[in-house]
This record gives structure tokens, sequence and C-alpha cells, in this order.
């Protein structure tokens, strides 16, 4: 595919990605001097195609080409978004920034295209227009990731805090998904003091995962662990359960979840920690035995995990398992995990007189697994279950 993708690029493209200095300097002058949009748009469109070099190399280029007389040539470029030439195109706005190109981007910000909105928004991160403010407002929880984001971005630097307060009003919804927004706003907006709100939300979220895999770009898991330990593990916990499902393994490098694991098997001395490594070092084998988690990702990726699984190989699994049952209790935020790994019949069955209803059917199923889910054992679960759903998957194990 890559092959066939070199040999479909125009000759200017090849120039412009090229080693030949004469060849890409004069492509560069020819993109941003003819103002040549369809070989703009061809190299937004190789974006997945091109390594990342290459296209620092051919942002590089451009902006060596933009001067104080051909920088407006750029406005033709913001109709293809690409987040490898953004920076450039906008640090060119800035650099030669006056009340006319504001007004233009101020314009493409209320009624351009939607790539025009994210470069847009972008540029009154660095130029504070309050003309901006209600268009940014007006975007902030955009379906495009890209221009939320930059909106999110772009309010904080206004200090903005009517956009900051409405985020946390809605961390209170009922809807998981207006929830998970706020929190992604929340995070682009980059205010630590709504850590806090965000982990009440994450632990009351059935997306539970989904929020935690964000809070470490606002305050990162060395932080959480340091300033508040359970919550850290919590939010690390829950990243461990979607790594591969939800979030990509690549992940591991944001996370930084080497180092991350490094420290708490060589620093835990309680229950909590011991499970969360517990867990981590199961995933890390599930990850590593089957072909379809590691298959796409590229080669750093795929040693960071073989290396995080070799860091487990130090801990004994035995170790960990003794600290099970003290996780065992339903006001535990680590129970559904603690279950996962449990083997004390007695010690699971008292989880049958949970007041949480979920709880106690995850609890039905780990007897089910273990088999001894008898009839007494389910007539208990029954007993303070009054959800039909939940009921009937009762019954049904």
């Amino acid at each position: 595919m890559l092959q066939w993708k070199a040999n479909a690029m125009s000759e200017n493209l090849k120039k412009l990605t090229g080693k030949n200095k004469n060849d890409y300097e004069a492509a560069a002058n020819h993109l941003v001097n003819d103002c040549d949009t369809e070989l703009f748009k061809e190299l937004v469109e190789n974006d997945d195609f091109l390594f990342d070099f290459v296209k620092q190399n051919a942002a590089q280029r451009i902006d060596n080409a933009v001067n104080e007389t051909n920088y407006k040539n750029l406005l033709e470029f913001l109709k293809y978004y690409s987040p490898s030439y953004e920076d450039v195109i906008i640090n060119a706005f800035v650099k030669y920034a006056d009340e006319d190109l504001t007004d233009i981007l101020l314009e493409k910000l209320e009624n351009g295209t939607v790539n025009e909105k994210i470069y847009a928004a972008k540029y009154f991160s660095y130029i504070q227009d309050p003309l901006a403010l209600e268009f940014l407002r007006n975007n902030a929880y955009s379906d495009n990731e890209y221009l939320a984001n930059n909106c999110a971005v772009a309010l904080a630097a206004c200090s903005d805090r009517e956009s900051y307060d409405n985020a946390i009003q809605k961390l209170k919804s009922n809807d998981d998904f207006e929830q998970l927004s706020a929190v992604k706003f929340l995070t682009a907006y980059g205010d630590k003091n709504a850590v806090g709100d965000i982990l009440n939300a994450m632990k009351n979220s059935a997306m539970e995962e989904n929020i935690a895999g964000e809070i470490p770009y606002l305050s990162t898991i060395f932080e959480l662990l340091d300033e508040r330990y359970v919550d850290g593990l919590l939010v690390l916990n829950n990243i461990i359960n979607g790594l591969g499902e939800i979030f990509p393994l690549s992940v591991v490098f944001d996370y930084e979840l080497f180092d991350v694991f490094e420290r708490l098997i060589h620093n835990f001395d309680d229950s909590k920690g011991a499970i969360v490594i517990l867990n981590a070092k199961e995933k890390f084998d599930v990850l590593t035995e089957n072909d379809e988690y590691l298959f796409d990702e590229d080669k750093d990726t795929k040693n960071e995990v073989q290396d995080i699984k070799k860091l487990f190989k130090s801990v004994n699994k035995k170790d960990l398992e003794k600290y099970i049952n003290e996780e065992l209790n339903e006001n535990s935020p680590f129970v559904y995990t603690a279950l996962d790994f449990a083997d004390d019949v007695f010690a699971v069955k008292e989880l049958l007189k949970s007041n949480n209803q979920t709880l106690i059917l995850k609890t039905a199923e780990v007897l089910k697994k273990l088999g001894v889910l008898d009839e007494t054992a389910k007539t208990v679960a029954l007993l303070k279950v009054t959800d039909i759903n939940i009921k009937s998957i009762i019954r049904a194990l």
C-alpha cells in the first residue's frame, strides 16, 4: 500500500517530501507563492502514509517559504485540515497578524467549514479577541474533536470562566456522553482545579474507563498517586481495563505506564495497590498473547508493551493474591477487579448481601464461574434485587 501511494504521488509532492534540497525548496515556494491548494490537499490526504519525520520536514519547508508578502495565501489551505500542518499555518498568521486577518478568521470561525473553524479556533488561542468568545463557546462541544479541543484551549487562553463553569455543571449530567464531552473540554481547558470534579464524575459514570483515559492529560498519573493515592490507583485501574479495547496501545507512552508500574511495584504496601498490579499483570499477558491487540501497532509500541510485560515478571502473583479478600467489600472502588481474581467462595458469597444490585450480579457471575452458584445462593441474591433485568440474568445463570 505504501509503495502504491508513493507511485501515485504527484511530482511536486515527491519533491516537497523528498531529500533533494533544490527540489523541496522549489516545491515549497511554489506551494505557497502560487497558492497551490491541490498540492496542499494532496499533502493532507497522504497524512496516514507519510512517516512523521517526513511530515515534519514538509511543515518546516512550508514555514521557510512563508513571508510577509505571501502568508495570506495560506488562507486557501484552511479548507483542508491536518494536525501536521496546523502549527505552521497558525504560527504564520500569528506572526503577521493584523486587524484584517483577525476579521477574516473571525468570519471563518462563525461561518466557515469545520476545517476552517478548527484552524480559526487555534488562531484565537494566540490572538485573544472578545468577539470570538461566542463562536468558541458554540463550537466547544463539536463532534469534531479537533475543533472542540481548539475551542477549549482558546477559551482558556481568554480566561473565559463562563465556559469553565458550564463544563463543571455538565459533569453532573445524567447523560454519560455529555459528561464525557465536559471532561474532554476541561482537560483541554487545562485548569487542574477541575480534577476533583472529574474524578467524582468518573466514579459515577458508566463510561468510567473513557473518563479515566482523559484525566492524565490534565494531571499525570504520578501527580494523582502523589496527591490522591486511591483516586490515582482507580484512574490507573480504569485505564488498564480500557487498554486495547477503548484506548490504542500507543497510550502507554502518553501515560508513562512503564515508569508508573515500575514505581508502583517497588512502592506499594496495601491491598489496593496489589489489586491494580495484579490486574495490570494479567492485562499485559493478554495483550501480548493475542496477536489482534499488537498487530496494527508500530514497532516502538510493540516493544514498550513487551517491556512492560517483562517488568511484571519480577512480581510474584501469589504475593498479590493474598490481598484480594481485603477488597471484597462493597465500599471498595476495586471490588469488581478483586472479584475477577477471587476464589474464596465464602468471601465472595458475602457480597450477595450487598445493597448494590450490579455488584450482586457480578458476584453471582463469579460464583457461577467457580461452579458454586447453587439455588440457595441465587435465593440470597434475588432477595436484594429489584431490577427486573438483573433478576432475569441471575435466574438464567
